[in-house]
Formats: structure tokens, C-alpha cells, sequence
């Protein structure tokens, strides 16, 4: 059975940080972003293929707390679940922590399904609503 809870290791580089060498709020969103991509790409769920069959995942709701700061050249590790799946969405929940373990920044992402033709939510593929469900 697929782990339920995927880490991701992310080194913050100088791009990532503001002129105080702190992680700009704003990249947390894009490590949050790789994470889940690569846990999907893990459960053998590729983004491009699925932009190739008109299918894609939207982020259309966020909320993020940001509890400790994080500087250049850290390590962090970004952990990934998933708290609810329905047939055309996943809400996953992700934190950032430091080498320290320390909670650096939580989110609660909202993601889509699409028709990206039509911009309108659809299914998932049936397929990938059960690899889902296992790690769920």
C-alpha cells in the first residue's frame, strides 16, 4: 500500500529568498507545488499526459500559515496528505519543516480537476481517483 503521508526534500536557493536572505512567502506556495507534483508523478500520475488528453489540476483554494522563518541554503522538507478527495477535487494538506523539524509554514491547498478546453471542473480519470483513494 502507497505511504499516505509523501516528503519532499527542498534546498532553498538565493532566487528563493528577499533581500533579508529570508524565504519570500510566496516560494512556499511553489514548493508546496513541486511536492505535490512529484508525489503524483510517484503514484505514476503524469501531469503531461494528462494536459495532452485536454485534463488538468487547478489550484483554486488556499490558505497558508506562515509560523517560522526559513534563509537561504536551509534544507526543508515539504510533507504532503491528502484530507479529502471528491470526484472533482482533492483539498492536500502540506506543511514545510526545517532540519530542525520545526513547522516553518502549513497550507491547505484546493485543487481541481479540469476540462481544459472548456475551463470547467470534471472528473478525474477514474484511474487516478483510485490511486488516490489508497494513499488517502
Amino acid at each position: 500500500m502507497p505511504d499516505k503521508n509523501f516528503e519532499f526534500p527542498i534546498r532553498v536557493y538565493y532566487e528563493d529568498t528577499d533581500a533579508g536572505g529570508i524565504v519570500y512567502y510566496a516560494n512556499y506556495l511553489k514548493f508546496f507545488e513541486r511536492a505535490r507534483t512529484e508525489w503524483l508523478r510517484a503514484l505514476g500520475v503524469e501531469q503531461d499526459i494528462l494536459l495532452s488528453n485536454n485534463i488538468a489540476f487547478v489550484v483554486t483554494q488556499v490558505l497558508m500559515n506562515n509560523k517560522k522563518s526559513a534563509g537561504f541554503n536551509e534544507l526543508l522538507t515539504v510533507s504532503s496528505q491528502i484530507s479529502t478527495l471528491k470526484s472533482a477535487s482533492i483539498i492536500f494538506s502540506q506543511q514545510i519543516y526545517n532540519a530542525s523539524a520545526q513547522l516553518v509554514c502549513q497550507a491547505e491547498i484546493k485543487v481541481a480537476c479540469i476540462d481544459k478546453q472548456a475551463m470547467k471542473a470534471r472528473p478525474m480519470p477514474a484511474e487516478i481517483a483510485e490511486v488516490l483513494t489508497r494513499v488517502r
